[in-house]
């Protein structure tokens, strides 16, 4: 599953959910999982499925990120990060998690300048 994600492949990880693949689970040696891995390629589509999917979005994985964070962290800011940021936001997503340095998501998206990032995530309830 980690893999059909990380190449942006929509169709096998469909097929794989359908066969029982299960999305909340841990698929790296990063503790981190396929949600984590595609939110950081910035693949849309596939976040989407896995969200709708039980893909948990406030996982942590070993470097202190979340899916949002990676988002944030590891994107370019353009528009697949933010639609990514987006639907992670719409879907509950804790905007308000820290890294490991204890800086929130809002802050690293100041940091990087990535200002629609930033809108995102205050109307969302993101605090510094």
């Amino acid at each position: 599953m980690t893999i059909a994600s990380v190449i942006n492949d929509v169709d096998m990880l469909n097929l794989l959910l359908k066969s029982g693949a299960r999305a909340k689970l841990i698929t790296s040696s990063y503790e981190g999982t396929a949600l984590i891995a595609s939110t950081h390629l910035g693949h849309v589509a596939v976040v989407r499925e896995l969200i709708k999917a039980g893909a948990p979005m406030d996982h942590i994985n070993n470097l202190r990120w979340t899916t949002l964070i990676e988002a944030i962290v590891l994107g370019d800011g353009g528009p697949n990060h933010v639609a990514c940021v987006r639907s992670l936001i719409d879907a509950g997503a804790d905007v308000n998690i820290v890294d490991g340095e204890g800086t929130k998501p809002l802050g690293l998206a100041k940091q990087r300048s990535f200002g629609e990032m930033v809108t995102l995530l205050k109307t969302a309830g993101g605090k510094l």
